[in-house]
């Protein structure tokens, strides 16, 4: 499990004026929501930036605002895609030692021996939803493709599931795989046309007309 804290300024006030006004000053207007009552917030932009470069979905982070303490996922922010910064941030409040719910990301290791004979990696699936206690929340999900070769492909329900934690992605759903490449498959698939065509022609040559019976 990893955590991280966050020191933050409680806002009086929401709307988009007052969070366009507190961007202009250098701060990410957010909100936390959960149990209890939401709870709008104010984080310094350079702090955020320079302590959650890694953050993810499965980052517990302990917020202090005033007097009290949350415990939080992220679930959800705005970034602006032109300058890249961050907008806003909604964080869900979490407890302890009740279940939850969350994505958390995938980590591809080794070398598959398929692409270094000339296949193409392909990652469909970057993040697996599980369903856990927040203490056993996987910081990251290693899939090592040093055994993918090309055709193949590595489902979730392939992966080894770690103790008390349950996987909730379809296990069928692939998460990677190593393609041939396109040129291959294109070369393939003309073979194949022109071997149905020759097997077509050699059908018809070694057809023998009929005679008349008039």
């Amino acid at each position: 499990m990893e955590q991280k804290t966050l020191t933050v300024k409680r806002r009086v006030a929401g709307g988009k004026g007052p969070a366009r006004r507190l961007r202009q000053a250098g701060n990410i207007p957010a909100v936390i929501y959960g149990h209890r009552e939401p709870v709008v917030i104010s984080i310094d932009e350079r702090e955020f930036h320079r302590e959650f470069k890694t953050v993810s979905e499965s980052t517990i982070i302990t917020i202090h605002v005033d007097d009290d303490d949350y415990d939080v996922l992220i679930k959800d922010y705005t970034e602006n895609l032109v300058t890249g910064k961050i907008t806003h941030i909604d964080f869900y409040e979490i407890e302890r030692g009740k279940v939850l719910r969350t994505h958390v990301g995938v980590h591809i290791t080794g070398v598959s021996p398929g692409v270094r004979v000339g296949g193409i990696l392909e990652q469909p699936l970057h993040d697996i939803e599980v369903e856990c206690l927040p203490k056993d929340i996987p910081q990251g999900i290693d899939v090592d493709i040093s055994a993918l070769e090309i055709g193949h492909s590595i489902h979730v329900g392939d992966l080894e599931v770690p103790t008390d934690v349950k996987y909730l992605t379809n296990p069928d759903q692939v998460i990677v795989l190593v393609a041939h490449q396109r040129a291959e498959v294109e070369e393939e698939e003309e073979g194949d046309e022109e071997e149905a065509a020759l097997e077509e022609g050699g059908t018809e040559a070694d057809e023998e007309p009929e005679e008349s019976k008039e």
